[in-house]
């Protein structure tokens, strides 16, 4: 059985797009695109969800708090669930919060370090580096109730994918656009809709069969 390990935001826990302040629901599990991640490649595969809202790449939040800084967690995350064959990452869209004031080659880099942790577990994963996949999220659409904490998001935004392409080429890693395939919902233009989540699943999958199929 193949283990993959699935390190998010918001996106990976499944939030449904926020149309009132403070409201927040979750998508059922297998509608995520986790969930139908794990459908479509059946029961040769462990899909593990670790999506938490407002996760960052690297850095600490001053107001959601330090625990949503993706860094710190994620070693004691992967020694968990060891061993591991995938590790996927998509982050990136929380460090456009403007309190952050970084640039989308600052916020790409944020996953460079993630890599090297990724990588650091070889010696207790049978000596293996696991194998990873970098996804670059996709554009924020138009903002809604969270435009004061995402001001000038959109636009910066655009601008991410080439960087963590580039990031990821450095370790190594296998890559994905995800705004290539699907869109921000423009309930709050940062979310998916329940339908982006059955393509990103599906464009996952495909990824994911590609990558053990060249490296069975």
């Amino acid at each position: 059985m193949k283990s993959i390990l699935c390190y998010g935001d918001s996106n990976t826990w499944g939030c449904k797009p926020i149309v009132l302040p403070g409201v927040v629901e979750r998508f059922d599990r297998d509608v995520r695109w986790t969930g139908i991640l794990r459908q479509q490649l059946g029961d040769d595969y462990l899909v593990i969800e670790e999506g938490l809202n407002a996760r960052t790449t690297v850095h600490d939040d001053p107001i959601d708090g330090a625990h949503k800084n993706g860094k710190p967690y994620l070693l004691p995350c992967l020694e968990t669930h060891l061993p591991l064959d995938l590790v996927i990452i998509m982050l990136g869209t929380n460090d456009l919060k403007s309190r952050f004031s970084l640039s989308a080659f600052d916020i790409a880099s944020g996953i460079k370090p993630l890599l090297e942790i990724v990588a650091s577990v070889a010696p207790k994963n049978d000596g293996v580096i696991p194998q990873s996949l970098v996804i670059a999220p996709p554009p924020l659409a138009r903002l809604s109730v969270l435009a004061d904490v995402f001001a000038g998001g959109p636009a910066l935004s655009q601008q991410l994918a080439p960087h963590f392409e580039g990031i990821a080429g450095l370790f190594g890693s296998h890559f994905l656009d995800a705004g290539a395939l699907i869109t921000s919902s423009d309930k709050d233009g940062i979310h998916f809709d329940e339908d982006q989540h059955e393509i990103l699943g599906r464009a996952v999958t495909r990824s994911v069969q590609g990558i053990f199929a060249d490296n069975p």
